[in-house]
């Protein structure tokens, strides 16, 4: 059984040596993605453009229920019918519920901030092995490169961000 120590030893750090050799290489993938894009920063900024556009449309849907309640309040000042009335106290009834609805916006902000903390956290930790690993370590770990992307999936890239992909204007010209 002593004789069996020394191989059991060995056998445990090869195998701890290979999990080691195999999260610098998973670190070194995160640090020099195959295809050039930060994917911390890339997710952050992703996470900021939801919280953006969440914002900016609530806000539009807001405006438009209070000008489709000056609308309706300008409506009801003309009818006397008393079905109508009941009908334009549903329609503002229902009005308020958007807008209560509308509230999930702010929740879905300080959700999505949550995120946007733990992906920092997350970051900093991967950037701090890096450091510890050292970067021209890294640099001579080779990276898995993905599977090639299919030509629909080279199209489709999602939701750009402001100032990023093809413009409207570009995508309205090839209808034309």
């Amino acid at each position: 059984m002593v004789e069996e120590e020394p191989q059991h030893l060995k056998s445990e750090l090869r195998s701890l040596f290979n999990y080691v050799q195999r999260v610098r290489q998973e670190i070194a993938a995160i640090d020099r993605p195959v295809e050039d894009e930060n994917q911390f920063g890339k997710m952050g900024d992703q996470l900021d453009a939801i919280v953006k556009a969440t914002e900016e449309a609530t806000n539009t849907i807001m405006a438009m229920m209070e000008k489709n309640e000056d609308a309706l309040g300008k409506l009801r000042a003309s009818i006397t019918d008393a079905d109508q009335i009941a009908l334009l106290d549903q329609i503002t009834e229902n009005g308020m519920n958007v807008f209560q609805a509308c509230s999930f916006q702010d929740i879905t902000g300080q959700r999505v901030s949550k995120l946007v903390k733990s992906l920092t956290y997350v970051e900093d930790r991967v950037n701090a092995l890096v450091d510890i690993w050292g970067k021209e370590a890294l640099q001579s770990v080779e990276v898995q490169v993905p599977e090639e992307k299919t030509e629909d999936e080279k199209l489709l890239s999602g939701p750009q961000m402001e100032g990023e992909g093809i413009s409207q204007d570009e995508i309205d010209k090839l209808f034309d």
